[in-house]
């Protein structure tokens, strides 16, 4: 069986307590060999890295949401620079900005924002990157920051940065995102019958800028829509990319894998 990636999912949210093995071994059975956990904040850090810890396909990413962008500190960035110390942590995030909920103020989360991407570029890792409703904002950001980067040197410049996660965004979006340095990661919502613009920019995108994820417990894929997600459902996405872009199966799996390792230097 090919080896499919979830890039994005919360193992470590309370929706699992109760069968997180069965889920793992659902993943498993269903080729899923490579799971990115994101931190929401520096106790769902903490747990993503024991789940990493737990689980040999599991890795961890360590990082405050922007709902939880007024929290962080000094010491949380300290803390986050500690646990991103562990082998097993692959990223930064997820962070980001999120004006659809403005959960923390707005000044706030972009500081967290930047503060969070400074962090990244002094360990050298990638980021995971949440952007809702607040897309011109994200771009700015971004470019703010790596523009500045890919000037210092060519090899630096070569090298992927992230990944916009669950991407809503549009085709201007994602071309200046792929020159930044970035991979779109496309979740279930690309499955809905009435997805008609995802879909379509879907179908317009490089394949080898995609990745797949579960986003979950959220965002679970048709016909499991509303219900608990997990990520033996990514294949589902993958399957729905395929049929859109009119490849094989295989030929997604394959590339977004590979792609993922590539972002997360698991190769």
């Amino acid at each position: 069986m090919s080896s499919l990636t979830d890039s994005h999912c919360h193992l470590d949210f309370s929706q699992f307590d109760s069968d997180r093995d069965q889920v793992v071994q659902r993943a498993r059975e269903a080729g899923v060999q490579l799971i990115v956990n994101p931190g929401y904040d520096l106790e769902s850090s903490r747990r993503a890295v024991a789940l990493a810890e737990r689980y040999p396909e599991v890795y961890a990413a360590v990082g405050v949401h922007p709902h939880e962008a007024k929290a962080v500190t000094d010491e949380v960035l300290a803390e986050l620079r500690r646990l991103a110390a562990h082998p097993k942590v692959v990223a930064i995030g997820e962070m980001g900005l999120d004006f659809y909920r403005d959960l923390s103020p707005r000044d706030a989360q972009r500081q967290a924002f930047r503060q969070q991407l400074a962090l990244a570029a002094e360990l050298e890792l990638p980021v995971i990157v949440h952007s809702r409703e607040a897309h011109d904002d994200v771009m700015a950001i971004l470019t703010e920051r790596f523009q500045v980067q890919s000037s210092k040197s060519k090899a630096q410049s070569s090298k992927l940065k992230g990944v916009l996660h669950a991407f809503s965004g549009g085709r201007d979006m994602a071309e200046k995102a792929f020159e930044l340095g970035f991979l779109v990661g496309i979740a279930g919502p690309v499955t809905f019958e009435n997805a008609h613009r995802l879909r379509a920019l879907v179908r317009e995108l490089p394949l080898e800028r995609l990745l797949v994820e579960t986003d979950a417990p959220y965002l679970a894929p048709h016909p499991y829509r509303g219900k608990r997600n997990e990520p033996a459902r990514v294949a589902l996405v993958a399957a729905t990319v395929a049929e859109v872009q009119g490849v094989s199966g295989a030929t997604v799996i394959r590339q977004t894998t590979a792609n993922a390792r590539r972002l997360f230097r698991r190769t």
